[in-house]
């Protein structure tokens, strides 16, 4: 695809923009570790929602979006849509525990919640393991989908486009070098901005193209009963059969999807009580209100509003290219060198170029995080070393910068050498599978320690080999589609791994009283700590835990009546439109209402922004 003076001027200046951006920043994030990895911790819940967004938003997200609905039909998104359970959970039961809780990593919450020398080596492993081995990996699979945007949109080879890619990624560390957080959330913004923009242009014009026709036209040609257009997924029992375009799911992966998946598995964007970049953002909240309230905003647009201009053209890819099979993905790339004039052209280049670096700046920035705090200042050049501790944050925000480049280069690395990005997601998704019920029970039962969160760390590991390399290498070809399709070995994974876990909490020692009661003056935690509170003297704090789970349950039906609302109304079905936006907002409602009843203090009027 050829691009007009116009285009390459577009993206000439938003990179210019963007390193501007940081630029301005970088005396601020050169200050100490506070300024460089959380913004000093003030930043507003806008930025920090539309933050989380735009992260969430990476160069390949419209793609697989796309090529889920050319497959599957609007209700494949299920496989997705179905982490909104646990996201509202995070954003009501946690989002205020991860500001309160006064740290800069979610890996540093462990020396907070534990000690001893387990708590040392879960500390570092989770660094190494967090910060580099999957930090790399899930940068090299954003690498390796705008290596595949860049070779379809301009026709050049893998080679060429890897260094292109490479060239965009260096631009990216600087920035993110220079400015810290504060720099990568504020160009997060612009960047969101950019890529939202682009993505509804992209929709709007291949939708009232003359080879569409309008909503109207995309029904005809498609079939108003083509099961593509339905919402939500076909159930049935045993094995897969269905036809093209349908999105069907066995019994057993319906209930793995509603029952466990949202709570019991760790994947990265959506741990279970947050973790990762969402903690990050949380933790660098001004208020425990503005953490709150970030959360709860990047849920809505996370889920509701951002996918349907995705779907739209996914759905127009089915009549415009029929016969992609394989290549489904690029449907959304083809429609953009077919259908985009001069200029426009450009801009949507820019989007996915901005969807791409609004990703690694985060990755860069939160893995370089846990390298550091995590690993170099405890293990390598604790603080006690230096003199004067002004100079130690210098130092230690100069090591950062550094790391930002070498998981730079390290993520280029695994790129060059990845050939599936599904088979990364399937060995990340399996290898934590059990492991989200520590992680939410770390912050409420005082029988959780150290042994125990490794223990539902490493068990997951074992299992994934013995399965995958013993167990399903000796099924005959029916049966392993009966295990696939069902999900067995997931629910087998969680099984053993539980079983471990609870096993492990009873016949160890929990954490000393003393470490507990620091960890209860700072957070206050609600859940089985009574004996603790009573033992160190303190008042259990009274938390409205049934006004929560209300909060928690009236988010979920506000924002899938969002999510539903939105598609009904851009596909012209009025009455059902109404009748889900009424839903929603009288859900806002009951969500306002219970949080004034819930939470107390400055958090009090999250929902009127006051």
């Amino acid at each position: 695809m050829n691009l007009a003076i116009v285009d390459w001027i577009l993206i000439g200046a938003y990179l210019v923009f963007t390193t501007l951006i940081a630029l301005r920043y970088a005396g601020q994030a050169g200050k100490n570790l506070g300024e460089f990895f959380l913004g000093g911790r003030r930043l507003p819940w806008y930025i920090l929602g539309i933050s989380m967004v735009a992260t969430t938003f990476a160069a390949d997200t419209p793609l697989a979006v796309a090529e889920i609905v050319y497959q599957d039909g609007i209700s494949g998104n299920w496989i997705w849509w179905n982490a909104l359970i646990g996201g509202m959970l995070t954003t009501f039961f946690f989002a205020r525990l991860w500001r309160r809780a006064n740290v800069l990593t979610e890996v540093e919450f462990i020396a907070l919640r534990y000690t001893g020398k387990a708590s040392r080596f879960l500390r570092g492993f989770k660094a190494i393991y967090l910060g580099v081995i999957m930090n790399v990996m899930i940068m090299g699979w954003v690498n390796l989908a705008f290596v595949g945007i860049l070779q379809e949109f301009f026709g050049i080879g893998g080679v060429n486009a890897l260094l292109l890619t490479g060239g965009v990624m260096a631009l990216v560390s600087i920035y993110s070098a220079l400015g810290g957080l504060m720099g990568v959330a504020v160009t997060d913004v612009v960047q969101f901005i950019i890529a939202m923009a682009g993505s509804v242009i992209l929709a709007v014009i291949v939708l009232n193209s003359n080879e569409i026709g309008g909503v109207a036209g995309l029904k005809e040609k498609l079939g108003e009963d083509n099961p593509a257009w339905n919402i939500l997924p076909k159930v049935q029992m045993g094995n897969i059969a269905g036809v093209a375009g349908e999105y069907v799911i066995t019994f057993m992966a319906f209930l793995s999807f509603v029952g466990l998946q949202w709570w019991a598995s760790w994947y990265p964007g959506s741990e279970p009580g947050g973790g990762g970049y969402v903690a990050q953002r949380m933790m660098s909240a001004k208020t425990e209100r503005d953490s709150v309230w970030a959360t709860l905003f990047f849920q809505v647009a996370h889920y509701a509003l951002r996918p349907w201009p995705w779907i739209i053209v996914g759905l127009c890819a089915m009549v415009l290219y029929p016969d992609l099979g394989a290549d489904a993905k690029f449907g959304y790339v083809k429609a953009m060198a077919d259908f985009l004039p001069d200029g426009i052209r450009g801009l949507c280049l820019v989007a996915f170029i901005a969807a791409y670096m609004s990703t690694i700046s985060t990755q860069l920035n939160w893995g370089a995080s846990y390298l550091i705090n995590d690993l170099y200042k405890p293990f390598v050049k604790p603080e006690s070393e230096f003199l004067d501790p002004e100079q130690a944050q210098k130092r230690y925000v100069l090591v950062s910068r550094l790391a930002t480049v070498i998981l730079m280069v390290a993520a280029l690395v695994v790129t060059s050498r990845l050939e599936s990005i599904k088979a990364v997601w399937d060995f990340i998704f399996q290898c934590g599978a059990g492991l989200g019920a520590v992680l939410i029970l770390r912050w409420f039962w005082w029988r959780i320690n150290a042994m125990t969160e490794i223990v539902a760390t490493a068990t997951p590991f074992a299992v994934y080999m013995i399965i995958q390399f013993v167990l399903e290498p000796s099924f005959s070809d029916s049966y392993a589609e009966f295990w696939k399709s069902n999900r067995i070995s997931y629910f087998v994974t969680i099984s053993i791994t539980t079983l471990s876990w609870v096993i492990t909490a009873f016949v160890t020692d929990p954490e000393p009283q003393k470490h507990l009661t620091v960890f209860l003056e700072r957070v206050r935690p609600g859940g089985w700590w009574g004996q603790v509170y009573n033992k160190a003297g303190i008042k259990k704090p009274r938390v409205p835990t049934g006004m929560l789970v209300v909060s928690w349950v009236s988010g979920i039906v506000m924002t899938y009546s969002v999510l539903f609302g939105v598609g009904e109304l851009i596909f012209g079905t009025l009455s059902s439109a109404l009748g889900l936006i009424s839903l929603s907002a009288a859900m806002a409602l009951v969500l306002w209402w219970t949080m004034k009843k819930a939470v107390p203090g400055d958090s009090s009027d999250i929902l009127t922004g006051k």
